[in-house]
């Protein structure tokens, strides 16, 4: 009689399946599937890679995607080490994770896609559009769609590189609590720009925090860990998992807040020698750099247009006029606060 009686209670209700394309992923479980995007000329179907963690129990439903652009590399690694140290049997909600979207791109070592449209500004797509228009349709049917949150990863583009940093709409409170929650160095505010993924998204109803950091074509530590603990923070804050299943540190301080940023652009051409670190603050008038010609002459002193945080500079040593040098963020900080 009381084993009986006992059994209904010790039953654990287990959620329904995840169904992505024709898969359904069980609860508890992982899935690799691929989801057909479109075939070479030789006939080879191209797929776009998902890692479908569903949970036992209830909870958000949260994406992670990388490699939006093909040469920025940072986020493929950053999702291998995430999907690394989570269980499917053990986390709250449903992870999705694209650990390449631009799969073309990176493919043929390209920014873009083979028709050189830029898939970030293709959202939300088409399914009868462009290549870029039936990705960015995929992307939203199976990925964004039935999600709440997401991460998207970023580096800097060819031959810059960026401090780590989130982009996001800080006006939103909800979207600044997971902002604060991932404590990336800095936190940026920057508008919603159409075609985007986190315009697309955020018009579907989900939060979205876009990460920056690195150089493309660069496996840079310091960006790969900023964004795994990031990432791992943020499934913390939204109690997907609890803080002792995964090894994160809390950061020295909150995010620095900024509002607004420029880039510091050369004034001559010539070969730019920078003197300035990512993160390094910097006041107005302050001396960024030199620029010198092919005889050793100097051209022009690079100096600060405004106060700031260095959130991102150039590599490239070889500048023409005009050319983006540092791009310079400037903090938000309570009054009487010093440095």
């Amino acid at each position: 009689m009381s084993g009986a009686a006992a059994t209904p209670a010790r039953r654990r209700r287990l959620r329904p399946s995840f169904a992505i394309g024709t898969v359904k992923v069980r609860a508890g479980s992982r899935r690799e599937v691929s989801l057909p995007i479109s075939r070479l000329v030789t006939g080879a179907e191209v797929s776009l890679p998902v890692h479908v963690l569903h949970g036992r129990e209830e909870g958000p439903t949260l994406w992670l995607d990388a490699a939006i652009h093909g040469d920025e590399v940072v986020g493929i690694e950053v999702i291998r080490r995430v999907m690394a140290v989570l269980d499917a049997r053990s986390i709250r909600g449903t992870v999705l994770a694209v650990p390449i979207v631009n799969v073309l791109g990176v493919m043929s070592g390209d920014r873009y896609l083979p028709d050189r449209r830029d898939l970030n500004r293709s959202f939300p797509g088409s399914a009868r559009g462009s290549l870029a228009g039936r990705i960015a349709h995929l992307m939203m049917q199976e990925v964004i769609g039935p999600s709440d949150v997401g991460i998207d990863l970023h580096t800097g583009a060819d031959r810059r590189t960026n401090l780590p940093q989130i982009r996001c709409d800080l006006e939103d409170p909800r979207t600044r609590e997971l902002a604060e929650a991932f404590g990336a160095p800095v936190a940026y505010h920057a508008k919603l720009r159409d075609g985007s993924l986190r315009y697309a998204a955020r018009e579907r109803g989900a939060r979205v925090l876009l990460y920056e950091g690195g150089e493309a074509w660069r496996f840079d530590e310091w960006a790969i860990v900023a964004a795994v603990e990031g990432v791992l923070r943020v499934l913390v804050h939204l109690d997907m998992v609890d803080a002792d299943q995964v090894d994160v540190t809390t950061p020295e301080r909150p995010s620095e807040l900024c509002w607004r940023s420029g880039w510091v652009r050369a004034r001559r051409t010539g070969i730019v020698h920078m003197d300035v670190a990512l993160g390094q603050e910097v006041t107005e008038g302050q001396k960024l750099g030199e620029l010198f010609n092919s005889f050793g002459k100097r051209l022009a002193i690079v100096k600060a247009d405004r106060p700031g945080l260095v959130i991102g500079r150039a590599e490239a040593p070889l500048v023409n006029r005009g050319d983006a040098l540092v791009h310079i963020g400037e903090i938000e900080r309570p009054v009487g606060t010093q440095e």
